[in-house]
């Protein structure tokens, strides 16, 4: 079956083949580590989680590489201002090295919550200051960098498709570019390769270069690493939709200008988390919420936010409100509680093909993940034997990564819970209707679901 994926770059969806069958290089852009990644974040990195799994699904090897970005992403995107983490360690009184590593254990830990895959390969920005050196001197010999007070920059107006990705006029995206101008810059939308440190104050991430003592540049570590890593397997290259004008088209730029090859084939990009009035959800506009304080303190488990991503396209935005993720929370444990009601009842059997036909028809169609979870109601609630609905559901979770598995009633339960659970049942032997109902109330006020069932009460934590 063949698997259509939409192309930034082409602006169309196309059918997907990898360079090296059946192997697969794919590169995500990872996070800046200078704080805890949002929500919205999360939400391209469920897509890409998405993605990895129907490629696996589809029976290629996924040879997965993540960035963390622990220097050299300035606060303006634009080569301006401070460098994020720097401004990380000063917030927080503790080194930008310190800074790195516990917002990237806690991007880690967020990862984990949401049953998101681990890359092949995790690499940081400062363990590869050496490739990137080594690309900027390429890039010096074939003549597309310049010297100005502040760092090596690369010279746009010598690559004449630096457009081709955002498909924007130069002179508009020029315009974008003045907003945080640089008077030593060519053209407004040069970008910086290597960053030389500021005279009148040392930096606690700075490196000896050719041109100087400094740091590399935001761009640079993308084209680097993913080269490094991938080889010649520059397949797919995924990220936010606020990477394509800027980062994504720089990393074009300066890839393609060192090597003369195409510079990944597929691009692809999830859209914004949208709030309250419209507003995207970025850290820059302090509007943003973290997994731990909009999901997990309001007693939402994160695979309920996994589950919410899947009710919009990847490359629509998807907008997140108090009783967006409370409908979402009560469709997850729905889809749960069938699936807990098929494992009392039956052991898994053999997959249904046709459903299974439907549900990679669906996940194909550039990850369709609405359809797809059509499917799995429609597949629920047919006729087939609670043995092959269960074999089905656990195939599909391949790609949902739902963790569906594990839905099981045999948890033990604290005590005070197991009290009320006993009382309960006493009520409903004696046929005391409303204590029945008062004690159910009760228990599910804990926290916990209430199941009545011709098998008998169930009761669990979801």
């Amino acid at each position: 079956m063949e698997l259509q994926l939409y192309n930034t770059m082409t602006r169309q969806k196309e059918v997907f083949t990898p360079i090296k069958p059946p192997h697969v290089g794919l590169y995500t852009c990872g996070p800046t580590v200078y704080n805890f990644a949002h929500i919205g974040n999360l939400r391209t990195y469920v897509f890409s989680d998405i993605l990895k799994r129907v490629l696996t699904y589809n029976g290629f090897k996924v040879k997965h590489v993540m960035n963390i970005t622990d220097v050299g992403h300035l606060t303006g995107d634009r080569d301006m201002g401070e460098d994020k983490l720097e401004s990380g360690a000063r917030r927080e009184g503790k080194s930008a090295w310190e800074i790195a590593e516990y917002y990237t254990q806690a991007f880690k830990k967020d990862l984990k919550k949401l049953n998101i895959i681990e890359p092949t390969i995790w690499c940081k920005a400062t363990d590869t200051i050496d490739d990137q050196i080594a690309l900027i001197r390429t890039l010096e010999e074939k003549g597309y960098t310049y010297r100005t007070s502040d760092g090596i920059y690369f010279d746009t107006a010598k690559f004449p498709d630096y457009t081709k990705l955002s498909h924007q006029d130069l002179d508009a995206l020029k315009e974008g570019a003045r907003v945080e101008r640089n008077p030593e810059k060519r053209n407004a939308t040069d970008f910086a390769l290597w960053k030389f440190s500021p005279p009148e104050a040392h930096r606690q991430m700075e490196w000896d270069s050719p041109w100087g003592v400094g740091f590399p540049g935001w761009h640079i570590e993308c084209s680097a690493m993913s080269m490094k890593y991938l080889g010649d397997m520059l397949d797919i290259h995924c990220g936010g939709t606020d990477h394509i004008d800027v980062h994504h088209t720089n990393e074009i730029a300066q890839s393609e200008a060192a090597t003369g090859k195409t510079f990944f084939r597929f691009w692809m990009h999830g859209a914004f988390l949208i709030i309250a009035g419209g507003k995207k959800m970025a850290k820059s506009e302090g509007n943003f919420l973290t997994l731990s304080k909009s999901i997990e303190e309001n007693r939402i488990d994160p695979l309920a936010y996994r589950f919410a991503t899947f009710q919009t396209h990847y490359r629509k935005p998807m907008e997140f409100s108090p009783d967006a993720i409370a409908a979402a929370q009560n469709g997850w444990q729905h889809l749960r509680n069938q699936v807990r009601t098929l494992m009392d009842a039956t052991e898994p059997g053999r997959a249904d093909v046709d459903y299974q036909t439907k549900f990679q028809q669906a996940t194909n169609n550039d990850l369709n993940m609405p359809q797809a979870l059509a499917v799995v109601q429609e597949l629920l609630k047919s006729d087939l034997s609670p043995d092959v609905k269960l074999a089905t559901v656990f195939d599909f979770d391949q790609v949902l990564g739902l963790d569906l598995k594990q839905t099981s009633t045999g948890q033990a339960l604290p005590d005070d819970i197991a009290s009320l659970v006993e009382a309960r049942q006493n009520a409903r032997e004696t046929k005391q209707w409303a204590l029945s109902d008062s004690l159910r109330d009760e228990i599910q006020s804990k926290g916990f679901v209430v199941q009545d069932t011709p098998q008998g009460m169930k009761v669990y934590k979801p």
